[in-house]
């Protein structure tokens, strides 16, 4: 089944849907226009917009269902944008950005709720609301853009965002560094995006979905892989898939609710709703813009699962975790139609469990004055029971424990997987048994164990502004996963904006691949137990085999950036500055240095003496005289 075609409509709800993304930048207008004048109801009006968005977004979710689901892709004209040359800008509301808009809006008035109490005593607060509200306005103008070039400036609207956020705390160097990284790694990404909107719009003679898509099978391979390659690798950016994975674990450096937001809802998704969107450009099956974005994804996915094992900060761990995640998701949309339903299923699952995990390290941090590693925890479960209770669901449903929300989605990754190619469905299954060590692990040395707290630590448990998000995210994380899957459920609701394949899988809890994959868990658990929950939890890092420094410098990741990247750039440069100090410079001051002497000796025949002028005037007479002999002689 093809996509439904777009249909103009500009009535209901769904006719002011700008404001979806007109509430949150209006917030953070005022926040950042307004100074220190909204201090004091800054956060309060952060969170109204963000609420408010979400409550368009329900409604404009409930007009969507009201139509005929080959009438649920409507466009919302907004105004002419290079007349005669650009279509004009508009929003597209379909289930697949209505989908993103949801889980963004949702999850994202959550964290922002939250952070009212994690950020109370900042004294740059409003701002941090702000910069919030700048982040989701971005974020959804991506999602809801009709055309490529609106979803390229909210992709740059993201990266500004992420950037002031992650270097919110800009005091720290730390960072302003992570801050810097974060946005010129993204830059890579954002460059193959450019180009590769260039080459549609030269393809195409449109840069909007509509024309795009169902001018698609005109286009030549060698345009279509061309195209397909490039959005890669922009998707790679902003997902933090190989190899422009290295931002990631440094992003950290920002507030807690920043990274949920992050690596939860919104920038790090960014890239899978590119590649889904782009449907076109990846297929027919067995492309090799197709086969690239697999291997990415389950590259990816092995990647982040290592990273995992080895971090003993617990938000480095969880992003580890993020990057693995958001892995599966890029093998699922690889898979083409068979895969985006999984794909998009496990990313709005993976939205609540890890914005719950995340939010509950925030919970934990909170209690103990900061501290983010691990060694100097456990124990917790007892003095933080809502934070435990909630970061257990969310633990639960990442490593797909039975009944829960990643064990319908992620299995449904795998399963779909293995039906696509067996060697990508077994190496997704071994991320999945890495997985179960990497996140019990976690569990294990915060929660769990002999206290290891500092002297000066008192844990205790948060304020209630910061445990019910925990407990309404925790809630989305038993329940969503079985709901969209079962019965093909969500897979349906978005036929209309991507397809459908043309055999409809099925869920199969008791396959093989399904067995091996909870027994693969259940070891990984185990093994993380014994070694860190009946074990002992040393205070300082041993010294690790090379697999253990391996990935505690996140694969050396950083060294091959700095080997292949920053010192050829290093020496591109000093050779430039070198060419341009000796070659130029030494050009146009030596040219001047060469007119400058010939006029210092030109000077000294100016001597001021009528005799020496006269005597110059006769030489000069004598040699013409003489030369005229010369010439009438010849």
């Amino acid at each position: 089944m093809e996509p439904a075609k777009i249909i103009e409509h500009a009535g209901g709800v769904i006719g002011v849907s700008w404001l979806l993304i007109a509430l949150p930048l209006l917030g953070a207008a005022v926040l950042l226009l307004g100074g220190r004048r909204t201090d004091r109801f800054g956060h309060l009006l952060g969170v109204a917009t963000a609420v408010a968005s979400f409550v368009v977004g329900v409604l404009v979710f409930l007009q969507l269902l009201g139509f005929d689901p080959a009438e649920r892709r409507r466009v919302v004209p907004l105004y002419d944008f290079i007349p005669g040359l650009v279509d004009p800008m508009g929003l597209l509301i379909d289930p697949l950005s209505i989908s993103f808009v949801l889980l963004i809006t949702g999850v994202g008035s959550l964290i922002h709720i939250y952070s009212i109490g994690y950020m109370a005593h900042d004294p740059n607060r409003r701002r941090f609301f702000a910069y919030l509200n700048l982040f989701v306005a971005a974020m959804l103008l991506l999602v809801l853009a009709d055309n490529y070039i609106g979803l390229y400036v909210g992709w740059e609207g993201v990266g500004l965002a992420s950037y002031l956020l992650i270097g919110f705390w800009q005091h720290k160097p730390s960072a302003a560094t992570a801050a810097k990284k974060a946005f010129i790694v993204n830059r890579v990404g954002d460059f193959g995006l450019a180009i590769a909107i260039f080459i549609i719009f030269t393809t195409f003679n449109t840069v909007s979905f509509a024309g795009v898509m169902t001018s698609g099978a005109d286009a030549s391979q060698g345009s279509l892989t061309a195209i397909g390659l490039l959005l890669l690798l922009g998707a790679c950016g902003k997902s933090a898939q190989l190899p422009l994975q290295s931002w990631l674990l440094d992003a950290m450096e920002g507030p807690t609710p920043v990274s949920a937001l992050i690596h939860a809802a919104t920038m790090v998704t960014a890239g899978v709703y590119l590649v889904t969107r782009s449907g076109a450009m990846f297929f027919p099956e067995g492309s090799t813009a197709a086969i690239a974005v697999t291997i990415v994804g389950v590259a990816t996915l092995l990647a982040g699962a290592i990273i995992g094992t080895a971090k003993d900060d617990i938000k480095k761990a969880l992003a580890g975790s993020t990057m693995s995640q958001i892995g599966y998701m890029m093998l699922a949309a690889g898979i083409g139609p068979a895969g985006y339903a999984f794909a998009i299923a496990h990313l709005i699952t993976h939205g609540f469990f890890k914005a719950d995990m995340f939010l509950g390290a925030g919970s934990v941090m909170h209690a103990m004055n900061d501290e983010v590693d691990m060694r100097k925890y456990g124990g917790l479960r007892k003095v933080m029971p809502i934070t435990f209770a909630t970061f257990m669901i969310g633990y639960l449903a990442i490593i797909g424990f039975p009944l829960l929300s990643g064990y319908f989605t992620k299995d449904g990754i795998i399963e779909s997987a293995m039906e696509h190619n067996a060697t990508l469905g077994w190496l997704a299954v071994l991320g999945a048994g890495i997985t179960g060590f990497y996140m019990s692990r976690l569990v294990f040395m915060t929660f769990f164990g002999k206290k290891r707290w500092e002297a000066d630590a008192h844990p205790h448990e948060s304020p209630a502004v910061m445990t019910w998000p925990l407990i309404i995210l925790s809630a989305g994380s038993i329940v969503l996963g079985g709901y969209l899957i079962l019965g093909n459920r969500f897979m349906t609701f978005l036929a209309p904006a991507v397809g459908l394949p043309e055999h409809l899988p099925s869920f199969h809890p008791f396959s093989v691949a399904g067995l091996v994959t909870l027994a693969l868990v259940a070891a990984g658990a185990a093994l993380a137990w014994f070694k860190y929950g009946a074990g002992e939890v040393p205070v300082t890092a041993p010294r690790g085999s090379f697999l253990t420094t391996f990935a505690r410098r996140d694969l050396y990741g950083d060294a091959i950036n700095e080997a292949l990247f920053m010192r050829p750039g290093q020496w591109l440069t000093r050779l430039a500055v070198f060419f341009d100090n000796r070659g130029i410079d030494g050009l146009v001051n030596g040219l001047a240095a060469g007119i400058g002497g010939t006029s210092g000796r030109l000077r000294r025949v100016q001597t001021g003496f009528v005799r020496s002028y006269a005597l110059s005037i006769f030489v000069g007479a004598a040699i013409l005289v003489g030369a005229w002999f010369v010439v009438g002689n010849l």
